[in-house]
């Protein structure tokens, strides 16, 4: 079917995949930032309830090291989520762009190919009821 198509279809059909797999790519990458936002809230949340005195281990690579500044500790950890939650702000910028270049895209093809957009259909199919 692709060889029927103009080459600015094609090319237009290729670079929808591309943003279709970007998408799923940030996707992937924000639900993992925000997994880990999460996982250091709790952390810090159980620092702060622990206390000044508390015994507090860090992860050091594959070693557990005692902490002797749990409020530097909390610091760490707490700029540690700033920067994480920056970072999801940013994947959601782009999430955002390159959903619209690929709604953008989708609505170039289908006019191309002449197909009709797929709100109309959703108004002809017949209502359960």
């Amino acid at each position: 079917m692709m060889d029927n198509l103009p080459p600015k279809v094609q090319n237009q059909i290729a670079q929808f995949q591309q943003l279709a797999q970007q998408i799923q790519m940030i996707t992937s990458q924000k639900l993992q930032l925000d997994a880990q936002v999460r996982e250091l809230g709790k952390a810090i949340e159980e620092l702060e309830k622990a206390g000044e005195d508390a015994v507090v281990y860090r992860n050091v690579g594959s070693l557990m090291i005692q902490s002797k500044d749990n409020a530097a500790l909390a610091t760490e950890l707490t700029d540690q989520k700033e920067t994480l939650e920056v970072r999801v702000k940013t994947l959601d910028r782009q999430d955002k762009q390159l959903r619209e270049r690929h709604q953008g895209l989708q609505e170039q093809i289908t006019q191309a190919l002449n197909i009709p957009s797929p709100e109309g259909e959703e108004d002809e199919k017949p209502k359960a009821g």
